[in-house]
């Protein structure tokens, strides 16, 4: 009888489980929580750790802007080391936390995948291997979703080490694997300086960026360095790029404000914030194939913002210019032949436009505005203006009229004029 017994009960579980194996091929799903899924209204908020363990405090930061909604951790790899932290932990109200292990294509476009991220409140990337993440979710149905949730729905999403890599517009993607200082210093176009660009994920703030990671740990200065110097060699432009040591988080509001955790002074640990310079020759003086970096523009080639990450996040860096911040120094990184060096520096000095045009063209003032901005200029028609995650919030015909901007919360905004020369794009901020 008890072997008749034992025989059925291993029916049963077959039952229970082979339904389960070929639904989930691809994947593996860890669900902690209410399984009746709800909606809630988000806030848009980014948040960037540096690959150890998380800052709880900026856990917090970005688990509230779900508003006790459900929470979708991504990741190629491991296991639920996140749902109980995440669900009760950290002392936030949340729904839901799952946890997807997706390991192919077809896991990533799985209905039940899809259908779990898309009705997140909040998407977190977990660390492991970029390449898996880029491999398997870009230029398909997953990407759509994650991208839909960033700028549709404003919901807030974050990543740590390979996550934090992914969330930028200029990406290492490490297909070859990874990459040292001296290798990128001595060749920036080395078989495995693979960086995407502006074809994978849109974060606001982070599009003509590329993020770093485990920074202090490896050293990574240097190839932070040679990444922005072969960006800007390939695109004419001036490249931007953000990292942060390992136990520092950045988090990004719907302002641009970056404010950064950590534990110093206690220990040192820092973000930085570095950008080209805005000399009229900015491009590094030698980047080519089999060749020591060059990029010293007068020692001054790359402008970096170095802000100690406390407790409460309480030091910050503005994305909305890449000139203010608050709690950091200037530094001045160079490569010189393949060796990279760091001084003291003073403040960036650049004003940050998508595109140059001629400001005798179109005056937008007065900039920050208050309740009122005021355009003006010849032959330019159809104004837009889209708020911080790209939702079109004021068009116009004309041009050389006042725009009441009273109910327009405080922060950055991006106005797009149609003129007979060109189309011209330019920031503004509201205080």
């Amino acid at each position: 009888m008890k072997k008749e017994t034992e025989k059925n009960m291993m029916k049963f579980l077959l039952l229970i489980l082979l339904p389960f194996v070929t639904f989930s091929q691809g994947y593996t799903s860890y669900f902690t929580g209410n399984p009746t899924n709800i909606s809630t209204l988000t806030t848009t908020g980014t948040c960037l750790m540096g690959g150890a363990t998380e800052h709880d405090n900026a856990m917090k930061w970005l688990l509230q802007k779900a508003n006790g909604g459900d929470v979708v951790v991504l990741r190629s790899s491991g296991s639920n080391g996140y749902n109980t932290y995440l669900y009760t932990d950290l002392g936030i109200n949340v729904n839901s936390v799952e946890t997807l292990v997706i390991t192919s294509v077809a896991g990533a476009t799985n209905p039940y995948v899809l259908n779990k991220v898309a009705n997140a409140e909040m998407i977190w990337f977990a660390g492991g291997d970029q390449y898996n993440y880029v491999s398997y979710f870009k230029n398909n149905a997953l990407e759509d979703v994650i991208n839909n949730h960033i700028n549709v729905k404003y919901a807030p999403i974050g990543g740590t080490s390979a996550g934090m890599a992914i969330l930028c517009g200029n990406y290492f993607s490490a297909q070859n694997g990874s990459v040292t200082s001296a290798q990128a210093l001595s060749n920036p176009y080395n078989s495995f300086v693979t960086l995407g660009n502006d074809d994978f994920l849109d974060v606001p703030f982070l599009n003509n960026v590329t993020t770093d990671t485990h920074f202090d740990y490896y050293d990574r200065k240097g190839r932070l360095t040679a990444f922005m110097a072969k960006l800007a060699t390939d695109t004419s432009d001036r490249s931007f790029g953000i990292a942060a040591n390992e136990y520092v988080a950045i988090c990004i509001d719907a302002t641009g404000k970056a404010s950064v955790y950590g534990d110093y002074p206690n220990y040192q640990e820092f973000a930085f914030f570095a950008q080209a310079n805005c000399q009229t020759s900015f491009l590094p003086e030698t980047c080519q194939s089999n060749t020591s970096l060059t990029w010293n523009r007068d020692g001054e080639a790359v402008k970096v913002y170095k802000v100690p990450g406390t407790m409460n996040g309480t030091n910050y860096f503005q994305l909305s210019d890449w000139q203010n911040g608050l709690g950091g120094v200037w530094e001045n990184w160079t490569a010189n032949n393949g060796v990279f060096n760091s001084t003291s520096g003073i403040a960036s000095n650049c004003t940050l436009y998508i595109n140059s045009f001629d400001d005798n063209e179109v005056q937008i003032y007065p900039v920050p505005f208050d309740n009122e901005i005021i355009i003006k200029g010849d032959n330019c028609s159809n104004i837009k203006v889209f708020d911080s995650v790209g939702k079109l919030i004021f068009q116009q015909e004309s041009i050389s009229k006042n725009i009441n901007t009273s109910l327009w919360s405080s922060g950055l905004y991006l106005v797009t004029i149609q003129s007979d020369k060109n189309n011209i794009t330019r920031k503004i901020i509201k205080k």
